[in-house]
């Protein structure tokens, strides 16, 4: 989509009901919280992470019009304990403009595995479903931040 259109418009699947949603380029890149026109759930999430299953990647993360922060972690896990609270005020701060979500390693070893993660903490940015930056191990929240910016 050219970005000077105004008529360029995003089309969004709404993680609740499944109906797609066309969205103005323009609303996005102005920080617009938009709405399923159907359910009226909140479109690019409600500012905290989505959880992430090997069943519902595809349409949470590959399906994903914007860029996705997904965070790979367990529960016995020190560091992703420390990590994690990062991810939430991520999840936050880049509503609209990036979609963050935490996939458990133990309950979902598929997902993990067509990464190739080795270690968690390990957080993985994608774009339609492919890797485009990954960051392994328990790192500062501007560090995340730097990297999400790049991205952008």
């Amino acid at each position: 989509m050219a970005a000077g259109n105004p008529a360029a418009a995003e089309v969004l699947r709404c993680d609740v009901c499944g109906t797609p949603n066309r969205v103005p380029s323009a609303k996005l890149q102005e920080g617009s919280r938009p709405v399923c026109g159907r359910c009226k759930a909140p479109l690019l999430g409600d500012g905290h992470p989505v959880t992430v299953t090997d069943a519902s990647f595809a349409t949470t993360v590959a399906a994903s019009s914007i860029p996705v922060l997904l965070d790979l972690w367990a529960p016995w896990c020190g560091p992703c304990r420390t990590v994690g609270p990062l991810v939430d005020q991520l999840a936050s701060e880049f509503a609209g403009r990036v979609r963050v979500g935490k996939l458990n390693v133990d309950d979902n070893p598929a997902t993990a595995s067509r990464f190739g993660v080795r270690s968690i903490p390990t957080l993985l940015i994608l774009r339609d479903g492919r890797e485009i930056d990954r960051i392994v191990g328990a790192v500062p929240k501007q560090e995340i931040v730097r990297r999400l910016d790049a991205v952008l």
